[in-house]
């Protein structure tokens, strides 16, 4: 009952002309900085913060901005990956392998409003989920040390060598590709320079948004440029902008399930809406997808990782609230923002500053709503990017990426790196190379490494601390059955067919 009064409190709170007009702005806002290639939530939190500040907006009303922006890029991101192929966030990434294809198939504005949808219920259900089970999920995840981060990692990445049935050995060679690049840098352990050559633009390892622009934007831009001469190359736009009834059951259940999977992983500090995605996407198709259909527009490949993804940034203010630790980058950003109003997150927080806490959860309820407004009517005006001729399309998706990949360091040579990426993006995916797993490797790599060192430095070099746990045992566990299963499952059906051969 005490809930359901902070509640009914916190909504007291979000429902105040002021509180509710910054959740409307704050909410386009993040739409359109989740469209921009490049940005991202990080960026537009970032932004936003200080602005806040310097406005002297009480901290419940800054807070409120912030999250309808974190809230809103996670719904934006979507856009630019559906109709450019193009990922607005690491986020987005498994989006752009079903709903790209929808969209060469004129079926942009089922993708974007079903996309929509699925990033409401996700986060509703996220949203939920943090008023009813914040403490014990807070608790649960107090249990996750760097051993059992570790298996969580490799789990996630086996489950990326499934988003390929047909071909593990490419999205493998994709997924080293990626965790090579995610290598370079300065060693945050020993504090030297690795891979570097010598170039002190690497000394801070290659950005994220250097990397996904070249190999997603400039390589896409190569393969348009390519098929230019012929129409399978453009994209065609249907009258149709909305998902009917029929395409809503057929995803149901799949979003219902990614939504709840989704909200379990963004509680886990650091292993935020990539690996949530990433897991949903594979779990889903290795679910549902009897016939081969993920990957070439299947509807349900798209609504599966929105709802995680939103899911998993909504549930990621769990650890924030409670814990006083940031369960994503963006969270630690707005870590940063209670900074600035001496506020210190934790268990306290609930007790010593209730209308803060309870106005920001109620305020999450009412973003999403206001997000499916804004996002379901829009989707004509999206799709009429679709419209643009290519020679007016190329040179704005190139100027766009451009400006963002120099607005990092404000050098030249990141765009030279941008465009080597493409060009190296460009080849391997004229091999039939996929890219999702080359950027899943560079996000989770620095991940990967940080837990594995920890692990073994907590365990004076020991290596079964990775064994040690029933956590880490579950994952290493559940990870060997999806490697095993499929492999097996595959040989049998090929004996099978040999069997009936021979007989015949």
């Amino acid at each position: 009952m005490d809930t359901l009064r902070h509640l009914v409190d916190g909504f007291g709170v979000a429902f105040s002309p002021i509180n509710l007009l910054i959740a409307a702005i704050g909410s386009f806002i993040g739409t359109v900085v989740g469209l921009l290639p490049g940005l991202g939530p990080i960026n537009g939190v970032a932004i936003l913060m200080p602005l806040a500040f310097a406005m002297k907006l009480p901290p419940e009303a800054s807070l409120i901005l912030l999250a309808a922006v974190y809230i809103g890029c996670e719904y934006g991101g979507r856009i630019s990956s559906i109709l450019l192929n193009v990922p607005g966030d690491a986020g987005a990434i498994m989006t752009a392998l079903d709903g790209y294809p929808m969209a060469r198939q004129g079926r942009a504005g089922v993708a974007l409003s079903i996309s929509a949808w699925s990033s409401f219920v996700g986060s509703l259900i996220a949203t939920c989920g943090i008023v009813i089970f914040a403490p014990l999920l807070a608790s649960w995840a107090l249990s996750f040390g760097p051993a059992e981060y570790f298996a969580l990692m490799c789990f996630a990445f086996v489950c990326v060598a499934g988003l390929l049935g047909d071909a593990p050995v490419k999205a493998g060679l994709a997924a080293v590709i990626g965790l090579a690049m995610s290598c370079v840098g300065l060693d945050s352990n020993s504090g030297v320079y690795r891979f570097t050559g010598g170039d002190v633009h690497l000394s801070d390892g290659i950005q994220f948004v250097v990397v996904v622009i070249g190999v997603f934007s400039i390589s896409e831009i190569l393969l348009m440029l390519e098929e230019h001469h012929s129409s399978s190359g453009l994209v065609t736009q249907t009258g149709r902008m909305l998902f009917n009834l029929r395409e809503m059951a057929q995803t149901w259940w799949g979003t219902l399930r990614a939504s709840v999977v989704g909200f379990v992983v963004g509680v886990l500090p650091g292993a935020g809406a990539t690996v949530a995605s990433a897991m949903t996407y594979s779990m889903e198709k290795r679910l549902v997808d009897t016939e081969g259909t993920f990957g070439k527009g299947d509807i349900r490949g798209v609504a599966v990782p929105e709802a995680a993804n939103n899911s998993a940034a909504t549930g990621s203010f769990v650890p924030m609230l409670t814990l006083g630790v940031p369960g994503s980058g963006t969270t630690a950003v707005m870590m940063g923002a209670l900074a600035l109003y001496n506020i210190t997150p934790g268990p306290a927080l609930f007790t010593q500053q209730p209308d803060l806490v309870w106005g920001l959860i109620a305020s999450m309820f009412l973003a999403n709503v206001i997000l499916l407004v804004l996002n379901i009517p829009m989707v004509g005006l999206f799709t009429r990017i679709l419209s643009i001729p290519l020679w007016l399309l190329v040179p704005g998706i190139l100027a766009v990426s451009s400006v963002g990949v120099y607005a990092v360091h404000a050098t030249t040579f990141d765009l030279l790196l941008m465009v080597a990426l493409g060009l190296g993006a460009y080849l391997l995916r004229k091999q039939g190379v996929p890219m999702a797993p080359l950027i899943l490797g560079f996000v989770l790599g620095p991940l990967m490494e940080q837990n594995l060192r920890r692990a073994l430095s907590i365990s004076n070099g020991d290596a079964a601390i990775l064994v040690h746990s029933p956590i880490a045992v579950g994952l290493w566990v559940a990870a060997a059955v999806i490697l095993v299963v499929p492999a097996a499952l595959r040989w049998r059906a090929s004996r099978n067919s040999a069997c009936l051969a021979s007989t015949n």
